[in-house]
């Protein structure tokens, strides 16, 4: 008895150990949230344009082309890091970049895109966060590739960064 009750914190000890490793070693990565709405039809919403002021026409922007849904806000750090990614991509032919402006207030954010550049077709306002809730995002900023069909194919909870950019873009090449 008491042989076990010395060995017994050891092989305890290499057990976490060895867990701990099994995780370190794994490729999978903690950031990737699931979402429900892969494979989904993007949901519908009507709210006003920032751009415009006048209201943001799903059917117009979620028409037959491929597009990026990015979640944003002026305040978010993370948003303003990834915004010359977003420019980056709004450059590529065939690609089309709507921007959902999150609890923000639309002053801020026009001088933001003002400061930054606009990268967006257009800019639709979610000031109460319904939008958001409906598309399943957790935190901004948070990305989509939704198809020709509006389809949602990937999501990219987090920024768009130098390190996941090359990724993301071959997302975008397999949807084309």
């Amino acid at each position: 008895m008491r042989k076990f009750i010395f060995i017994s914190p050891i092989i305890v000890f290499f057990c976490i150990i060895f867990i701990f490793l099994y995780l370190l070693i794994t490729k999978s990565d903690p950031s990737e949230l699931p979402s429900a709405l892969i494979n989904q039809k993007a949901p519908k919403f009507e709210t006003l344009s920032l751009l415009s002021e006048k209201n943001f026409l799903y059917e117009k922007e979620f028409n037959h082309d491929l597009k990026i849904v990015n979640f944003f806000s002026s305040w978010c750090i993370p948003c303003s890091a990834e915004h010359k990614y977003i420019d980056l991509l709004s450059k590529e032919k065939g690609i089309k970049i709507i921007g959902i402006n999150y609890k923000d207030d639309p002053k801020k954010a026009l001088q933001w895109l003002d400061n930054l550049g606009n990268p967006y077709s257009d800019v639709a306002i979610d000031s109460n966060g319904d939008i958001a809730i409906n598309w399943g995002v957790y935190g901004i900023p948070e990305t989509f590739i939704v198809n020709y069909n509006n389809i949602i194919q990937y999501r990219l909870a987090g920024p768009i960064t130098k390190k996941n950019y090359e990724a993301f873009y071959q997302q975008i090449i397999k949807n084309k």
